[in-house]
């Protein structure tokens, strides 16, 4: 009965889990299809129109095209299930994608404040009202974009990146729609330069803590909100938990964190390991959220009954006496 329920309760988890990839591949193509629909727009108006805040804009949507590509594709892949020499699946490919993301965020940044300074040495003419229509075109796509991807943004970095390149154009449609106003109204060349320099520096803030997460993932850091000493502390307050020796925490993606630790533990029974055991990966799933854990239970004795070799086991006298036979 056990053996089914848990069964059961395995196929129920998959088949949840198998429903919110889709879901999550389905949002994302979805989100390259109106960003795409959108590029050629305002790529045509913005070389027309002169405005390198909508031209920036439209390269700063290319790159999120090929950003969420990627995304899509890695998410695609992460579905794949594990087999082979991948016994972890192919979950990194999404943290790997999410690396890219915020690279190439910060690439843009640079590249559009590169732009905007030369800009600012020689302004152009520029239309206003086109660079305006654009621009409020473009936030609604991006808000309609952000509520698709928001609710799967927080459990999933492969998606926070993309998320992040959505806030990103929302801000940059913001900021050109306040420089086509300056520049109907005031005639404020300048603004398309500054609003340029403005939002490359809102890309270049978000993209930081992407980067350094993913990297965090990628180099097998233990997540911030988990202390390994804490964690051996924890370990030791149980009463039969005599040592904690090789504790190694990391992240296989932001929500699938490992443990494996050995420790050397005083059960005097098969039933009292096993107990042990139990206790241990419960309050470990419920302090510190840790959903994936491998221990090592070794008894003081067994581990100090090194095995001896044969020539060893024997007194000098036999050896001898053996010899001159």
């Amino acid at each position: 009965m056990f053996v089914e329920q848990h069964y059961n309760c395995v196929c129920s988890d998959s088949f949840v889990n198998g429903n919110q990839n889709r879901q999550k591949t389905q949002l994302l193509s979805i989100t390259v299809c109106l960003l795409a629909s959108f590029f050629v727009a305002e790529w045509s108006v913005g070389l027309w129109s002169g405005s390198l805040s909508l031209q920036a804009d439209a390269e700063h949507i290319l790159s999120d095209i090929a950003a969420l590509g990627i995304s899509l594709f890695a998410s695609w892949l992460a579905q794949q299930p594990a087999a082979g020499r991948a016994t972890f699946g192919h979950r990194r490919i999404e943290i790997m994608a999410a690396l890219v993301n915020g690279l190439s965020l910060l690439v843009i940044a640079i590249f559009i404040c590169w732009e905007a300074i030369h800009r600012f040495q020689s302004p152009q003419e520029i239309s206003g009202l086109s660079m305006l229509a654009v621009a409020v075109l473009g936030l609604i796509v991006n808000l309609l974009n952000m509520t698709l991807l928001h609710p799967h943004s927080h459990d999933d970095l492969n998606l926070h990146g993309a998320w992040l390149h959505i806030i990103a154009d929302t801000a940059s449609s913001l900021g050109v729609i306040v420089a086509a106003i300056a520049i109907h109204l005031w005639d404020w060349l300048w603004a398309d330069a500054a609003v340029s320099l403005v939002v490359a520096g809102f890309i270049g803030l978000s993209a930081l803590p992407l980067v350094r997460e993913s990297l965090s993932i990628l180099l097998e850091y233990a997540p911030k909100s988990i202390n390994p000493a804490e964690v051996e502390v924890f370990l030791k307050s149980f009463p039969k938990v005599l040592q904690v020796e090789k504790l190694y925490i990391w992240r296989i993606s932001r929500e699938q964190v490992m443990l494996c630790t050995h420790l050397i533990v005083d059960c005097a029974t098969v039933e009292e390991r096993d107990r042990l055991l139990e206790q241990l990966q419960t309050h470990l799933k419920q302090t510190f959220g840790i959903n994936q854990i491998t221990l090592q239970l070794t008894h003081p004795k067994s581990r100090s009954a090194m095995p001896i070799h044969p020539l060893f086991q024997q007194n000098l006298v036999s050896m001898l006496s053996v010899e001159n036979k």
